[in-house]
């Protein structure tokens, strides 16, 4: 994104990577992802995070540009992620007099990362300590599980600047005109939602602060009506409550007879006045459907019979659903098996093991294809979810 002054004393110096395919090898992100990264000019200069190593050389030049011929005194590490600590050494070697500053957890991570000992250049910080740079002050919170242990933020008590680490970031382009509630959704709730308990802890910390900006280490700076956006929507997905009243249709069709089921419910359930999404697992962005279980309130399950159990692309995403925590959502099951099906077996065992969810008795049994019985007994399912979410 190059290199842009903020404000008079706070610049950004990270990079956009647009060729990136997958984040953390699994997450697609078709725009790709900015590497954040942070300048302090004060009487002593402060770096905010490093970048991945994919875009060293652009981060350097934005770096030495902002530097503007003078030497940084210190690195802040808030997160220990290779995308964003993969530049520390090389920077450490670059400014042998630059002091590096993270708590406990962050060094021991970074002798592992690296193999070097950085014994006498480090600052160790702990909750609520602060480091003066002149008219800016630093103050330091730990946000461990936020998604990595050694996590912390810190808050620029001048300027009112929160450093989020990884938390308030999204995927895709940073630019600050783009829509951030999308691709922030599923960026937290894929790589944050299983973390909830602690993100209410952190969110506890920052409800003290005035914040004028937000400094994620992904996406862009988030300021205004923004803020106050993307809070309340971390309490709710952190306390596992949906956005609003809607359900997400789910489905796991081998040859499209339960994809047209799945297809009638979401027409049954937009006549009975309640806002549905259809959903293909076997096609569409998997990450993207979990992030749609965070954001309704209901959600229907609607797969075939497969070996036993059901088909494979509902098994990863009742894998995924548990590992991520899902709570407090009003569950339809529908299945379809041409002998002996399975499915909605396998479906129950798996909700079963979230949290208060609330499972609908009104169930769906196909065989094969829809008829006349199971279509009302979707007719039936559709009423008992619209009265229920």
């Amino acid at each position: 994104m190059g290199y842009r002054p903020d404000t008079q004393a706070v610049c950004r110096v990270g990079c956009y990577d647009d060729e990136l395919d997958l984040f953390e090898c699994q997450y697609v992100v078709p725009e790709g992802i900015s590497y954040n990264s942070y300048v302090i000019l004060d009487e002593q200069i402060a770096v905010m995070d490093t970048v991945d190593p994919r875009k060293s050389e652009e981060w350097l030049d934005n770096l030495e540009q902002a530097l503007d011929g003078r030497q940084p005194d210190y690195l802040i590490i808030h997160h220990m992620e290779p995308d964003h600590s993969g530049n520390i050494a090389r920077l450490a070697a670059l400014y042998p007099e630059m002091k590096l500053v993270g708590n406990l957890r962050t060094f021991f991570m970074l002798t592992q990362f690296t193999g070097q000992s950085y014994e006498g250049r480090t600052i160790t910080v702990g909750e609520g300590d602060t480091l003066e740079l002149g008219r800016h002050t630093l103050r330091f919170f730990m946000a461990p599980m936020v998604h990595w242990p050694e996590v912390m933020m810190s808050y620029e008590q001048t300027e009112k600047v929160l450093f989020s680490a990884d938390a308030f970031g999204r995927f895709g382009n940073p630019d600050e005109s783009l829509p951030w509630e999308d691709e922030g959704r599923r960026y937290y709730c894929n790589i944050v939602g299983k973390y909830g308990v602690q993100v209410q802890a952190v969110l506890k910390k920052v409800a003290q602060l005035d914040i004028q900006a937000i400094c994620p280490l992904h996406g862009p700076v988030l300021t205004g009506e923004r803020i106050s956006r993307a809070l309340e929507l971390y309490d709710l997905w952190s306390r596992y409550q949906p956005e609003e009243r809607g359900v997400l249709v789910a489905f796991a069709s081998i040859h499209g007879h339960t994809a047209k089921a799945a297809q009638e419910l979401v027409e049954m359930l937009t006549r009975a006045g309640v806002k549905a999404e259809l959903f293909d697992l076997a096609r569409q962005d998997w990450a993207q459907a979990v992030a749609q279980t965070f954001r309704y309130s209901g959600l229907v399950l609607a797969a075939s019979s497969y070996d036993g159990g059901v088909f494979t692309p509902m098994a990863q995403f009742l894998y995924r659903m548990k590992i991520r925590n899902l709570q407090n959502r009003v569950v339809g099951l529908v299945e379809n098996g041409s002998w002996g099906p399975t499915a909605l077996l396998t479906m129950q065992a798996a909700v079963g093991e979230l949290k208060n969810m609330k499972v609908l008795e009104q169930t769906v049994t196909i065989r094969s294809a829809l008829n006349e019985e199971s279509r009302a007994q979707m007719e039936r399912l559709a009423a008992a979810m619209a009265a229920a979410v």
